[in-house]
């Protein structure tokens, strides 16, 4: 049994905790007084330290230790928060996440050790806010008042601990908090307890049967204490009892252990002596009443609460949230085997429909149904809110800005909106290369926006929303906005386009997403490099998404980012064109429209339908993919909308909804046009996945349709002769 390496749940959650104090630093910044960020601040090097002395992280320990202690004075209010505090903070938060990184490496304690004097200059820095006693550290006892009537005579604190059977198996060693403790205080006297120690033929070799007594001295403060059992407190059983505990706090502890071996222990360690013992069993066989273990302490005030047990964890439990970490190899391979069964039961479907078995046919529903509620709650495992992502990017308008003399501040709205954990990774490098564009280019200096009639203050805004089976994320600011001019410019000089070419707004925008183009006039450590946009085309491309801009001169400018919700499962509509079968997105799907045999002549002719009033321009299929053929006597018009701009394919037959689990075309086809995945029908057959955006855009980017002198649609009836259908 390997109790080496540590466990990846102190890894994770040390990063989390990372996380949770920049944001409490940066909130710090910003209104200095606020507690709950400053209580957070605290938390997060107070669990870290003491998780870290734990596993023997010493390095990690020491440092966290400084930064505790600087905390805990502005806890108390000792000591201001200004700009150069939090800048000392976050970067001390960095050193630690760097030491945390260490930890992933085999060889992780040599690391720690040789990442530590890179926390050398941080330390001295933290030393000139003063050394203070220690965070929440305050004197166990005042030597010159005597301990209270009822009270023991011992002056340091007293620990209890009962281990879980498993804790071994979890990675913990019994060992490693008392060398933690040893660390922070001083173990003044230890006795093992082994009242639960089965006979030899019923021990399991690998569970944990050891309990101890310890007194334990040096200073220090209840939450401290608690702190060092922090991963084992769920599942264990410690009691925590402070110097010159009430006698009924023994008793109770006499009471609820139970251990014939107990009072012995007490006695050995020094935490009684025989005449106080016998006082308190005398109280215990009462029954245990009085004073419960952790109502009082020796002045009478509230004690803070002692390490709950197991009963105590069970107690809380409904009203925590419960989570279980996962690797996400795990929820992959759950969603490839969900993917297999959406098509062996879409086969096991068509099967039953050709039997005619009415009983067989209504199980088949019946398990679709199923089949439908596993696979929506497979990918809701791997749907997550973008929170995440974007209150990183707290940290890099702070620091970006500090650099280049801007003050800027970053709004977060739509934290709240999913979407695949895959797709959040993968977001992440555009949405960086946006942000910095933004504070570098478009965000003016305070002086310039004090001349343009603006705040001194820029403004940043990271926005998410949901539309049609999409996820948008917009970057915005209210800077200066794009250079048209200085654009055209630079496109001319590389070669980009010709002299006196028409290009709408937008297209001139696109512009900038060229590789190495930069209307920099310098190159700085941010941008002049021409190597940030090309980047975040590339990346959205490879996603299926698209990329719009906007900008107005003067106001600021926005980036829009429209990717799908999922690359895995998507609700499909199922089409047919001759003998071919493709797939269109559910949530793309507006309407369906039929073609009456007089209107398809005038409809091939003009490539577009009076719907209702609007121009909508039509693709067929036929012809985009050279169908071979000849049209059925129906044809259908699927109007699809994506961005806001909507469309119509024209197609043979409509075919209904279809779970659709989607599969790479291969580095072959993967630049196939019109085309974005494939599926595997029930029977066995390969149904292409039409891609909805680039279509959309395709149809947009061609020539504009005919249109009768007056600008409006050729008139006649509301749909021009075509019916409804669906």
């Amino acid at each position: 049994m390997n109790l080496e390496p540590a466990p990846h749940t102190f890894i994770a959650e040390s990063r989390e905790l990372l996380r949770d104090m920049e944001t409490a630093l940066l909130t710090l910044e910003q209104s200095p007084p606020d507690p709950e960020a400053i209580n957070a601040v605290f938390r997060a090097m107070h669990t870290i330290k003491g998780s870290s002395g734990v596993f023997g992280f010493d390095a990690i320990v020491e440092f966290t230790h400084a930064m505790e202690s600087v905390t805990e004075e502005i806890r108390a209010g000792r000591l201001a928060v200004d700009e150069v505090l939090v800048a000392l903070l976050l970067a001390c938060g960095d050193h630690v996440a760097s030491l945390i990184d260490c930890l992933d490496a085999d060889d992780r304690l040599a690391r720690l050790e040789a990442a530590r004097p890179a926390g050398a200059d941080l330390l001295q820095q933290l030393a000139c806010y003063g050394e203070p006693g220690g965070a929440g550290q305050a004197p166990a006892t005042d030597p010159a008042q005597p301990p209270a009537a009822d009270g023991v005579a011992s002056e340091s604190w007293h620990v209890s601990a009962r281990f879980a059977p498993d804790v071994l198996r979890h990675g913990m060693d019994p060992l490693s908090f008392l060398r933690y403790l040893s660390s922070i205080g001083q173990v003044e006297t230890v006795v093992a307890v082994w009242d639960a120690m089965p006979g030899a033929a019923s021990m399991d070799p690998e569970a944990c049967y050891i309990g101890f007594e310890l007194q334990l001295s040096g200073g220090l403060g209840r939450q401290e204490i608690e702190a060092a059992f922090e991963f084992v407190r769920d599942d264990s059983s410690i009691v925590i009892l402070a110097p010159h505990a009430a006698l009924p706090e023994y008793a109770a502890l006499l009471h609820e252990r139970a251990e014939p071996e107990l009072g012995a222990a007490l006695v050995q360690c020094h935490a009684l002596t025989p005449d106080e013992l016998a006082q308190a069993l005398a109280l215990s066989k009462a029954g245990g009443r009085g004073t419960p273990a952790s109502a009082a302490t020796r002045d009478g005030a509230p004690a803070a609460p002692q390490v709950a047990g197991p009963d105590a964890a069970r107690a809380r439990g409904p009203a925590e949230a419960r989570s279980v970490r996962v690797h996400a190899g795990k929820l992959d391979d759950l969603i490839t085997l969900v993917g297999e069964l959406v098509i062996a039961s879409a086969g096991v479907s068509l099967g039953a429909q050709r039997t005619q078995d009415g009983e067989l046919r209504e199980a088949t529903a019946s398990m679709n149904r199923l089949v439908e509620e596993v696979r929506d709650a497979a990918l809701s495992l791997r749907m997550v809110p973008i929170r995440e992502t974007f209150t990183r990017f707290n940290r890099v308008v702070h620091d970006l800005g500090r650099d280049l003399g801007k003050e800027v501040e970053l709004l977060i709205s739509g934290a709240e909106t999913e979407l695949d954990k895959s797709l959040v990774e993968k977001l992440s490098d555009p949405l960086m290369h946006l942000v910095r564009n933004a504070l570098d280019h478009g965000i003016e200096s305070p002086d310039k926006r004090l001349l343009r009639g603006k705040p001194a203050r820029g403004r940043v805004q990271l926005h998410a929303y949901h539309e049609t089976g999409s996820i948008v994320i917009e970057v915005a600011d209210d800077g200066g906005g794009l250079d048209r001019d200085r654009i055209l410019e630079r496109a001319l000089e590389r070669g980009l386009l010709q002299a006196g070419q028409p290009l709408s707004e937008r297209d001139v925008y696109q512009l900038i997403m060229e590789p190495g183009f930069s209307t920099a006039q310098e190159v700085t450590s941010v941008s002049g490099r021409g190597i940030g946009m090309d980047v975040v085309r590339r990346n959205i491309d490879g996603l299926r998404g698209t990329i719009a801009i906007d900008s107005v001169p003067g106001e600021g400018t926005s980036v829009a980012l429209r990717v799908p919700l999922t690359l895995a499962i998507i609700e499909g509509f199922l089409v047919g064109v001759g003998p071919s079968t493709y797939v269109i997105p559910l949530k793309m799907v507006v309407e369906c429209l039929e073609l009456s045999a007089e209107d398809r002549a005038r409809v091939r002719e003009s490539g577009y339908v009076n719907l209702r009033g609007e121009v909508l321009p039509l693709l067929r299929l036929r012809e985009l993919f050279d169908v071979s053929g000849e049209p059925g006597r129906r044809e259908n018009v699927v109007v699809v909308n994506y961005g806001g701009q909507r469309a119509g394919f024209v197609v043979d037959a409509l075919l209904g909804e279809f779970q659709t689990v989607i599969k790479p075309l291969g580095r072959l086809f993967d630049r196939l046009n019109g085309v974005s995945g494939s599926t595997i029908l029930g029977s066995g057959e390969v149904a292409l996945i039409l891609d909805v955006p680039g279509l959309v855009h395709r149809m947009l980017q061609a020539d504009a349709p005919r249109q009768p002198r007056d600008g409006r649609a050729q008139a006649g009836p509301e749909h021009n002769g075509v019916e409804r259908s669906v």
